[in-house]
């Protein structure tokens, strides 16, 4: 498939309370390896199979959380097409462009807040510095890698309110493909998340609808297999991470996971398997009835605080 348009998540910024104990679960935990930092006292970092100078950003702030996710578009022109049809479609606000090298080996920026409160950002160019290996004749990957070693920065999912809303800007006008859905069970119209995909992953980024503005789940990693999910659980005990959820599979996905936190509360995951998405798959779709088994295949319920946020009633107010 010719991949045009927004054609991956490009980066992820996110807030941390104190900056070195993040910078050492980052790198030493989860494996991610630092390229830079800037006169702001932002860390850049990158998981080992990514050519792109960062796929992460740490900055020290009073409270944890994401600051915004970036997109990388085909060109140029996509960028200032695609700019261009965000600030006519209605479905953003606070839109403007952000200067070249704000970001460290970044070319210009086109940001916008999303009908759920998130700020997302698309760009066009940002310095290579390789993936730890040859483009000739490589091995199948480096020596010296540490912690868990993803690939690549995969997928986020965020909270917010106005899930139609996100979903047609993202659909309609970025171009992504619904690949799964949630809905009521009384009501399949209704939904209650969607997962969404630019690629040929099961996604790219997943909104959940909730009565909160730009609320932040999780920022995922991608491994290569159920075993090394597995190890990422040997790491978290080792190095004593507080362990959110896993190893388990999700049903929505078809992917296996483990949850667990950085020092500062934000939470991560590593995710293997899942399957391809061509743009002519039809939607999968869930009910609110077997959300269980939609979430956590293995355990088919709720964890405890889960089941704490969970507020389904007939007048659609709230929602997993």
């Amino acid at each position: 498939m010719a991949m045009t348009g927004v054609i991956r998540p490009s980066h992820v910024a996110l807030r941390v309370l104190d900056l070195e104990p993040a910078v050492k679960h980052y790198t030493e935990v989860l494996g991610l390896l630092e390229t830079g930092r800037d006169k702001q006292g932002r860390v850049y970092l990158k998981a080992w199979d990514e050519h792109d100078h960062h796929s992460v950003v740490l900055r020290e702030a009073d409270a944890a959380g994401m600051d915004y996710m970036g997109w990388r578009v085909d060109s140029i022109q996509t960028l200032k097409d695609l700019s261009k049809k965000v600030e006519e479609s209605g479905l953003a606000t606070d839109c403007c462009w952000i200067p070249a090298g704000e970001h460290l080996e970044t070319g210009e920026r086109f940001r916008f807040t999303t009908t759920t409160g998130h700020t997302m950002e698309l760009l066009a160019e940002k310095n290579k510095v390789g993936n730890c290996l040859p483009l000739v004749n490589p091995d199948p990957w480096p020596d010296g890698l540490k912690g868990m070693a993803p690939s690549r920065f995969d997928h986020c999912l965020l909270y917010g309110d106005d899930l139609d809303g996100v979903v047609k800007l993202f659909t309609e006008v970025l171009g992504f493909d619904i690949t799964e859905q949630v809905v009521t069970e009384d009501d399949h119209n209704f939904r209650i998340s969607v997962f969404l995909s630019c690629s040929t992953k099961p996604h790219d980024v997943a909104f959940i609808r909730q009565p909160m503005k730009g609320a932040f789940h999780h920022a995922s990693f991608i491994l290569d297999n159920w075993g090394e999910v597995l190890k990422a659980a040997d790491i978290i005990s080792k190095k004593k991470v507080s362990l959110d959820l896993g190893p388990t599979r999700h049903g929505i996905t078809r992917g296996e996971t483990i949850y667990f936190f950085d020092p500062s509360g934000n939470r991560n995951e590593v995710f293997a398997g899942g399957y391809i998405h061509y743009p002519d798959k039809p939607v999968i779709t869930w009910t609110s009835d077997d959300l269980g088994r939609a979430i956590f295949y293995h355990d088919r319920k709720l964890n405890e605080k889960d089941r704490k946020s969970t507020r389904l009633n007939s007048s659609h107010n709230t929602y997993l």
